[in-house]
């Protein structure tokens, strides 16, 4: 299956879509903003705005700070900063110098930035104040880097001189990969320029809007879907400090579109529920939302507030973006179709791709990424006859029962999931009261859609029942289990799954 620009075509006006073309590195995205969006503003946050031109000065000032460090191009830089406007500049100003920038998440500990900064030969690691004293215990341990605070008096301005093509690295991004050990996934120039640019598929208005940044940036879905796509439409994106406040700066602010994770949504839509009105402002058109399954349930019922809901698909590997769905009202169980320059095929139920997006490898890892030229995504998934993408499950998650049938639990609770009073669930293998395995459920209720019923969890169990009637009687849970308190979730917003038999 190839990705084809043109499938999307007919999702926006041809004004808005012959804007969005393919650029081959982020110094020619970044020279392409300072150029035709110079004093619009392009980042903000409760107390400043930058411009575009002003981001631009700042960066300029940056490189010089690296070029006074010893710093050149392919050296790799290590970023450590929580989600401030103070990124911006260092992170282009990296990357349009020719260097490689390597996210560091900010809740790694001392030792482990010392570590990440010896095993990936970091050269430096640029950091903001509040991470000094990690920084501190690093460049005082013997680590072969350049520690420079993000703060600087400088003031000679490099332009943007590095001779940088698409093939040059940019990016190296953590990722748990298909195995779950934590990688080092390298990405070029191309790569992210993809990435950045298959965000504009399939969405009506895509230039100059609004966006709230509620994400991590050392999350590809952050830094790619939210910063880099935000800033190649001209848009400002304003920095939310802190997420148990994202509601107020909304108000505020008045974003137009939502970068987010299903959980979040449903966090917006329940209280917008509940209060009678929708929480995230009057100007919220579009919400991009991806990193865990999205239940349909999210996608009509944001309809009906008059936001699209665009369920999509990524991997860190990919440069986030490999799949959006414009059809959400349609397929709202669909993740849309594959973007272009790149290719998949199914292979024993599992995902593959290649393509412009990909990474280049993993750093320093013995793991190939590849298998003659295809990287294996973990991901179980199928294709309809329209070239809709649906993905099924993990192969890692697959249940092996006694008998040796193999349950993919995520296509069941896909299922399950379709009850608009049905939040989350979960499938997995367990015992029962005479020591045999079974499937068991465990859902949380979607309390807002239950009001005024008397017994709820015999009303979700009884719901549930009828689901699992339609199964094959191999697939059929034994156990259903109704939750007063959500699922765990990972740091990626998933939710976390049992490790053992129950």
């Amino acid at each position: 299956m190839l990705g084809n620009r043109e499938v999307f075509r007919k999702y926006t006006d041809e004004a808005t879509f012959g804007r969005i073309r393919d650029m081959e590195t982020v110094s020619e995205m970044w020279a392409n903003c300072i150029a035709e969006y110079a004093g619009a503003p392009a980042v903000q946050d409760p107390e400043r705005v930058w411009t575009f031109a002003e981001i631009e000065e700042k960066a300029a000032v940056f490189r010089t700070v690296l070029q006074k460090a010893g710093l050149a191009k392919g050296d790799r830089v290590g970023l450590l900063f929580p989600n401030v406007l103070e990124f911006v500049p260092v992170y282009l100003a990296v990357v349009t110098s020719g260097m490689t920038a390597m996210i560091l998440p900010p809740h790694l500990d001392e030792t482990a930035v010392f570590g990440v900064t010896m095993k990936y030969q970091l050269k430096a690691v640029v950091y903001h104040p509040v991470f000094e004293e990690k920084t501190g215990f690093a460049a005082t341990h013997g680590a072969k880097a350049v520690f420079l605070p993000a703060m600087t008096e400088e003031t000679e301005k490099t332009p943007i001189l590095a001779d940088v093509t698409a093939a040059d690295p940019a990016l190296i991004m953590f990722t748990g990969g298909t195995t779950g050990k934590s990688k080092g996934a390298l990405l070029s120039n191309g790569a992210v320029m993809q990435g950045t640019v298959n965000g504009c598929y399939g969405i009506k208005e895509i230039f100059g809007q609004r966006y709230i940044l509620t994400l991590p940036l050392f999350h590809v879905f952050g830094l790619i879907r939210n910063l880099m796509t935000s800033l190649y439409t001209g848009s400002t994106l304003f920095f939310c400090q802190n997420n148990k406040d994202m509601f107020r700066d909304i108000a505020v602010f008045r974003p137009t579109v939502l970068v987010t994770v299903p959980a979040l949504a449903e966090m917006a839509l329940t209280l917008s529920k509940k209060f009678g009105r929708n929480m995230l402002g009057p100007d919220m058109k579009t919400i991009i939302s991806g990193a865990a399954a999205v239940p349909p349930y999210l996608v009509t019922e944001y309809d009906k507030l008059g936001i699209v809901l665009l369920p999509g698909y990524g991997l860190t590997e990919s440069a986030n973006l490999v799949s959006g769905n414009p059809e959400n009202l349609k397929h709202p169980e669909s993740v849309g179709y594959l973007f272009p320059n790149q290719e998949a095929k199914i292979v024993d139920g599992e995902l593959w791709l290649r393509g412009r997006n990909m990474l280049e490898e993993y750093v320093g890892e013995e793991e190939r990424a590849y298998e003659d030229g295809w990287f294996k995504t973990g991901d179980l998934a199928r294709f309809d006859e329209e070239g809709l993408l649906y993905i099924t499950g993990r192969i890692k998650e697959i249940i092996v029962l006694p008998t040796g049938e193999n349950v993919s639990p995520a296509e069941l609770e896909a299922k399950f999931n379709e009850l608009t009073c049905i939040q989350d669930s979960q499938v997995f293998e367990a015992l029962n009261e005479a020591g045999d395995h079974i499937l068991a459920l465990e859902v949380v209720p979607r309390l807002t859609e239950l009001a005024g019923v008397e017994n709820v969890a015999e009303f979700v169990k009884e719901a549930c029942r009828k689901v699992n009637e339609t199964f094959p009687p191999h697939l059929r849970v034994s156990r259903i289990t109704v939750r007063d308190t959500d699922f765990k979730l990972t740091p990626s917003m998933k939710i976390e799954r049992y490790k053992t038999v129950q």
